[in-house]
């Protein structure tokens, strides 16, 4: 199978049950008589695939290290995400033709397990209108653990602002009884940061995720000095400098988009690097097929992945056999590919 070669590269739009803001588009890999699927993915991501297309044609379907700079050199401006989107539909393309799931093609002796899961529900904010039914009815699912919004709300001053947000998980932490991690979605600034890291040693927080809007190394260096736990990742560009990151910020944990950092290919080189630090790896959820594939490879440097609580549901809606966890947790990747496939399209 060492000459089978990708013949081309399309998106097709879903054929239904979507809402106005959901992704919408499927990447498909052609090659050896059989597609790979990767998706949903936004308009803007799909126009970036069918630029980056031409590009990936001819290029091997088995060997995803030599794919790479062929989708490097073939991507526009705006690509991250286009060329992730590809090279997933690679493995899946990959994994349907030799009859296996992808977990299986990253550590071909890996045993079957189930996948931990934690619960995110961001817009259940702390610092705003959360309530205590809320986050007890989710606590009652059986997820590893949850994470919760903390975005900056305006206050008199930043430290007004500061004491609001660790009251609020004061309050959020006398209801969950139990460690949790929050999201600040890059709303803070460094001084609000500052403000906030001297107030912070609770116990009961697993870790404070992009509380700033980009890789601020030098703020972030401060905020691990005074002994906050930070998660980092999401943004991870394809091309970042990993060592120094890790190096600067000493995340607590790295939440990497396995899509938006490059696809499998580069996650798996993410992970093993993070793991040589002694930084385990929470894929984001906005990527969770993949990710799930990646926690069953390699369950020591990948503790759980990320179900987006609020937009998962309708998002499996999407697939021709959903991802459906139970109890917490994913049952392991059994089926060939990665198990992205669409229900139906245009």
């Amino acid at each position: 199978m060492t000459d089978l070669l990708i013949d081309k590269v399309e998106t097709l739009l879903t054929g239904g049950g979507t809402e106005t803001g959901d992704d919408t588009v499927f990447v498909a890999v052609h090659g050896g008589g059989q597609t790979g699927w990767y998706g949903p993915v936004s308009l803007a991501v799909a126009q970036a695939v069918e630029a980056i297309g031409p590009a990936v044609a001819g290029a091997s379907l088995l060997d995803h290290h030599a794919l790479r700079p062929r989708l490097r050199a073939g991507a526009p401006a705006v690509s991250d995400w286009a060329v992730g989107a590809i090279d997933c539909a690679a493995w899946d393309l990959h994994g349907r033709l030799v009859g296996r799931p992808v977990a299986d093609l990253l550590a071909p002796g890996r045993k079957a397990r189930a996948v931990p899961a934690y619960a995110s529900w961001l817009r259940m904010d702390l610092s705003g209108p959360a309530t205590r039914s809320a986050l007890t009815q989710v606590l009652d699912e059986g997820w590893a653990f949850t994470k919760w919004g903390l975005r900056r709300r305006p206050g008199p001053s930043i430290a007004a602002e500061a004491r609001n947000l660790v009251e609020a998980l004061e309050r959020a932490a006398s209801v969950i009884d139990a460690p949790f991690a929050v999201d600040a979605v890059g709303t803070w600034s460094p001084q609000l940061a500052a403000a906030v890291a001297p107030l912070l040693g609770q116990p009961y927080l697993a870790w404070l995720e992009d509380p700033l809007p980009e890789h601020y190394l030098r703020t972030y260096s401060q905020l691990a000095a005074a002994g906050v736990p930070i998660a980092l990742g999401e943004r991870l560009r394809p091309d970042e400098d990993l060592n120094a990151l890790l190096g600067a910020a000493r995340p607590t944990a790295l939440t990497i988009d396995v899509v938006g950092c490059g696809g499998l290919t580069r996650a798996v080189e993410i992970t093993a690097a993070s793991h040589g630090v002694g930084v385990p790896v929470y894929p984001h959820g906005r990527s969770m097929a993949p990710g799930i594939h990646l926690a069953a490879a390699y369950p020591d440097m990948v503790r759980a992945v990320e179900y987006r609580r609020q937009w998962e549901p309708r998002r499996q809606l999407l697939y021709a056999e959903p991802w459906i966890p139970e109890n917490g947790r994913f049952p392991a990747p059994e089926a060939p590919g990665l198990g992205t496939q669409p229900r139906s399209t245009r």
